[in-house]
């Protein structure tokens, strides 16, 4: 081993510790990794930055694009209620007929972008039913996971591929190389499900019968329910001060939902907004809360159709469940910090924090992952503030027949893309041209373009290549194949095939599973030249491997999924370790029978 081999993999063993360990962010240990380098010089200045041009790059980036534009549409609206239909309240039905669909969803769209299309659907089909959500949830998030498999879009280990097999000197793989693996993983999947989910699955004891999505949450979270009108006489000494020196929420346990004045209506008023004489009070909470205000600052009760009204009735808005997403810029932030109902316009009712529930003033906590929030605001609003990759709403909201784009052009957009790579394009340009077709249609307006790609991982995949590179360049991926042929030599090549998919399975679970990937494609070729096995079948078990990411809640769907269903560790250890080992034996064995 010479010192260029030892300085890469003293890299390379850097970089998987960073991982594992999470002490910086994944792509700043990626660009940490374009920028040290060439300053090392493991690999050229241009070489550094050749990730930022890939192929692999601008494909991951359309697919995000073209996602966006397909859940913006509402096609899956469409597509989801004959489902439903058919499913009727069967658990058996409802895991297969969602399964088989999300997961030909997720072959062209990104795994976790079709898990949040149906997560909606899953909850009104719990409620409806009175399955427990915690038995509906996971088939479909690992079906969503599974689906990425069936064609080389579908996941970002399948889109960087060809890039990676293009340096190692390999031909690439067709649009839907992999489809007839990825099928059977699939059906596997759904197969395992409808055999064992019984056994694997964690179930609730509580089921809620059928009701509209307001009343369901209004009689699960117990949430006050009546909106009560008042206004601020002259002389009273609410004037001047503003929600928060009058501590509304601290002291009164009172929400204040809009402010009035003349034709002007603020829904959420910031906590720095003065009141004034005229202005008119729409306060939710507890009629004893609101009497003790009243009484304090002398409001006058408004007497209109609106006042005492219900909130799950009122015409254009609504309680909403919004959930914060892996990689949401918020994680970590307090809602003061973003300044929530200034940005949104939606008011904060109560937060879901693993098993905490708070409905006491949270402005001051740090939001996680995971977290619900339960706001109240106009629909639009609310369509707004879930209209990024900022927070997902759970609860269906009505759509605005003026803003709601055609949703057949959106499919024909997305289907023209995925022509144009069958007919011999490349992918990139297949891809980018459907994802520019989406922003001149007015599908997607290009600002909104801007935001639906995830710069985390345009970022990640970019600082990654050049690692590939400098690892095949220095010789250092000759130099860890030979050691790890030590181990794997003469053995059968199932063995070996078995080896590679489980080194796979253990780095997607704890490092992002492109950077997986990236890491052990350069590997398995040549591991492939010196056992005399083809090398692009071993690189395509690599891909297929690295989405095997179901015995930990690491992977983006589970962590989306985990909060919701209410799923500990322990149920993705049950449940994702058998699944784990059946999709190590059907990918093994079909790339034994059918690749080789």
């Amino acid at each position: 081993m010479n010192f260029e081999i030892g300085m890469v993999l003293a890299v390379l063993g850097i970089v998987i510790v960073l991982f594992a360990t999470e002490a910086l962010r994944v792509d700043v240990i990626a660009i940490a990794i374009m920028v040290t380098l060439p300053w090392l010089g493991l690999v050229s200045p241009t070489e550094a930055f050749s990730g930022l041009a890939s192929n692999a790059v601008v494909a991951v980036m359309a697919v995000m694009i073209i996602s966006y534009g397909i859940d913006r549409s509402g096609i899956m609206s469409r597509i989801t209620q004959p489902i439903l239909r058919l499913a009727g309240n069967s658990e058996h039905r409802i895991v297969a007929l969602v399964g088989a669909t999300v997961g030909l969803i997720s072959a062209f769209l990104q795994n976790i972008g079709a898990a949040a299309l149906f997560l909606p659907a899953m909850l009104r089909i719990s409620k409806r039913t009175g399955l427990p959500v915690s038995r509906l949830l996971m088939p479909m998030g690992f079906a969503a996971i599974l689906g990425g498999t069936l064609t080389l879009v579908g996941s970002g280990p399948l889109i960087i591929l060809n890039d990676l097999l293009h340096q190692g000197g390999q031909q690439p793989y067709g649009l839907f190389s992999v489809t007839p693996l990825g099928l059977t993983l699939l059906a596997g999947g759904i197969v395992y499900f409808l055999l064992l989910g019984k056994v694997v699955l964690p179930t609730s004891s509580e089921t809620r019968p059928d009701s509209t999505p307001q009343h369901d949450l209004i009689e699960t979270w117990k949430l006050p329910r009546t909106i009560r009108r008042y206004g601020i006489p002259e002389g009273s000494p609410l004037i001047g001060q503003t929600r928060e020196s009058a501590a509304l929420w601290q002291q009164y346990g009172l929400h204040l939902l809009s402010l009035t004045e003349g034709d002007d209506v603020i829904h959420a008023p910031w906590r720095f907004t003065p009141f004034a004489a005229g202005q008119q009070l729409a306060l939710l909470g507890e009629d004893e809360d609101i009497r003790r205000l009243v009484d304090t600052y002398d409001l006058q009760s408004v007497q209109t159709a609106a006042d005492g009204q219900s909130a799950a009735d009122t015409d254009g808005a609504g309680f909403a469940e919004m959930i914060i997403p892996p990689r949401s810029p918020i994680a970590g932030r307090t809602m003061r910090e973003i300044a929530l109902r200034k940005t949104y316009g939606v008011e904060p009712i109560m937060r879901l924090s693993g098993q905490r529930e708070q409905q006491t003033d949270f402005s001051d906590e740090p939001l996680l992952v995971g977290d619900a929030l339960i706001v109240y605001g106009p629909d639009d609003h609310i369509r707004t503030m879930a209209d990024n990759r900022t927070f997902f709403s759970i609860t269906p909201v009505p759509e605005g027949r003026a803003e709601q784009p055609r949703p057949l052009l959106a499919l024909l957009c997305a289907f023209s893309a995925v022509t144009l790579a069958l007919l011999g394009a490349p992918l990139s340009v297949s891809l980018f041209s459907g994802a520019l077709a989406m922003i001149l249609f007015k599908i997607v307006p290009i600002d909104a373009a801007y935001q639906a790609i995830d710069w985390r991982t345009v970022f990640l995949l970019a600082g990654l290549i050049p690692l590939g590179v400098a690892m095949e360049k220095t010789g250092g991926a000759a130099y860890v194949a030979d050691r790890l042929m030590q181990i794997l030599e003469g053995g059968h090549p199932i063995l070996i095939l078995a080896g590679i998919a489980l080194l796979s399975t253990l780095f997607s679970l704890f490092m992002s599973n492109v950077a997986a990937a990236v890491l052990l494609v350069p590997l398995v070729i040549l591991i492939g030249e010196s056992t005399g096995m083809p090398a692009r079948p071993l690189a395509l078990l690599v891909a297929v491997s690295a989405s095997n990411a179901f015995l930990l809640p690491t992977h983006q769907v589970n962590a989306l999924l985990m909060g919701t269903g209410g799923y500990r560790n322990a149920d993705y250890l049950r449940a994702g370790g058998l699944m784990s080992l059946l999709f190590i034996v059907i990918a093994v064995g079909l790339i034994y029978v059918f690749y080789l």
